[in-house]
This record gives structure tokens, sequence and C-alpha cells, in this order.
């Protein structure tokens, strides 16, 4: 099983990609602020926010099913925000 501490990373680096990308799309579409852009930046934030939550949980019966799960949440976030990323450079 991977550490918690790549995990960590794993949720950081993704999201944080994700909002990079919004402000790539935001400075090269002349769309500086744009409420779609803070949008996708807001739920980025909340997933980070929960997703780090529920790997800072103690009391788990299974660790490893845990975080296994953790981390598909995070794929199937990062996918949904990816998509509406994708919607607006259309």
């Amino acid at each position: 099983m991977a550490s918690i501490r790549d995990l960590k990373k794993d949720v950081n680096f993704v999201l944080g990609d994700i909002i990079e990308a919004v402000y790539i799309w935001e400075a090269g579409s002349d769309n500086k602020n744009s409420k779609e852009g803070s949008d996708i930046i807001d739920k980025a934030i909340m997933a980070f926010d929960e997703l780090m939550s529920k790997i800072h949980q103690k009391e788990v019966d299974d660790k490893k099913i845990h975080f296994k799960d953790i981390r598909s949440q995070l794929e199937v976030k990062a996918t949904e925000l990816v998509e509406e990323l994708n919607k607006l450079s259309d």
C-alpha cells in the first residue's frame, strides 16, 4: 500500500494542477477572474478539504479499504473538474 504521505501529495498535486489549468485558461482566453473559472477553483478547494479530512480520520475499520476509497474519490472528482474545464475551452 502506498504511504499516506504519497496520497496527500497526490491530492495536492492533482487538484493544484487543475487550479493552475484554470488560471492558464483564464490568461489565454482573456477571461480573467471569470465566474466559471472561480466555480471550478472553489470546487477543487472543497474537494481538497473533503479528501484531506477523510485522510486524517482516525477511527477507521480497515485502513487499506479506506485509503483506496479516498484515491478513487480523488479520481472521480478530478475527472469531473477536468471535464468542466474542458467545456470552457470549447
